[in-house]
């Protein structure tokens, strides 16, 4: 088993530790370790990782990358931070509707390529400053709309665990292979008088539209429904 610092993946993201101070290794570097974790995942899931297997992506033994990071775990906090990227620069000609819309959209966008992220289990808040410049960024969107601090973190933070649920959602459901014969045979199955609203929406079509690309179009309708009811909170709280 591993023995894990629990603060050392805080400290070498915030830069409060040198990175390999135990005997670094000729040709290593905890930024190339990180890069080669996530070549890793990328290319063969978050269930492929591990410190022997980016190990030898790197050409060297799992030992020598103990030097850099204490643990797979420490490893994995790295690499989240480092794909969640940094959140859309500000632009001051959006509303703040439409600011945080994007700040919603560019994290969605920048989670799908790299899908096995969602499958990281969240045992506690993601701390490192790419994930804290999000946050910084959705906190001054909503600067604008007057509302007190508590209650903008608490905006950003419900507008954030969205974009991830229903991401997470949308790749565990995409992983089924369920072709539209098998809606087509269960419909067939069920009591129009039992199941008459289903039954409609079927013959109007409502499960069946190759042209669309249904993840985005559901993840993009319910934000748009989700920033309603922000848009609505905040003209109700204002005098």
């Amino acid at each position: 088993m591993e023995k894990r610092d629990p603060g050392s993946a805080l400290r070498l993201l915030w830069g409060m530790e040198a990175a390999g101070t135990r005997g670094p290794k000729r040709g290593l570097s905890l930024e190339g370790i990180v890069d080669a974790a996530i070549a890793v995942a990328d290319a063969d899931g978050y269930a492929a990782l591990s410190m022997k297997r980016v190990a030898e992506e790197l050409g060297f033994t799992a030992m020598s990358l103990y030097r850099y990071v204490d643990s797979k775990t420490t490893l994995v906090e790295l690499m989240s931070d480092r794909v969640i990227g940094l959140p859309p620069a500000a632009d001051p000609a959006l509303g703040w509707r439409d600011a945080l819309r994007r700040w919603a959209v560019t994290e969605y966008e920048l989670i799908i390529r790299h899908p096995w992220w969602l499958e990281i289990p969240m045992v506690t808040p993601p701390l490192g400053p790419n994930n804290m410049a999000w946050l910084n960024s959705g906190l001054t969107i909503l600067e604008r709309t007057g509302l007190p601090a508590g209650v903008r973190l608490r905006l950003v933070m419900n507008l954030t665990l969205f974009v991830i649920g229903r991401m997470r959602l949308s790749v565990e459901l995409g992983q089924a292979d369920t072709e539209d014969d098998t809606f087509d045979s269960l419909f067939a199955t069920m009591d129009p008088q039992r199941f008459p609203a289903v039954l409609a929406a079927a013959a109007e079509g409502a499960f069946q539209d190759d042209e669309i690309d249904w993840a985005r179009a559901d993840f993009e309708f319910g934000l748009d429904r989700t920033l309603d009811g922000y848009e609505q909170y905040v003209r109700g709280l204002r005098p």
